[in-house]
């Protein structure tokens, strides 16, 4: 099992709760609002767990002014 920071978890907790019903498209200062924590928190985390999530496809999607991630259910 991952050991996964407070913040993390919590990261994970919104994504997983948005993607019950498919895939859905986020920007990291979207998930930073919905949970409380900075953009830049929110943002330095997702490539980590993009790596380290074995319930959930995070993946960077594209970047126009900021970084959008696709994500869903594995």
């Amino acid at each position: 099992m991952t050991d996964y920071t407070s913040e993390e978890k919590r990261i994970l907790a919104y994504l997983r709760d948005s993607v019950s019903r498919g895939e859905e498209y986020f920007r990291a200062k979207n998930i930073a609002e919905a949970i409380g924590l900075s953009s830049k928190q929110v943002g330095s985390r997702l490539p980590h767990l993009a790596e380290k999530s074995d319930e959930m496809d995070i993946e960077k999607w594209g970047r126009a002014r900021s970084t959008t991630w696709r994500v869903e259910l594995a």
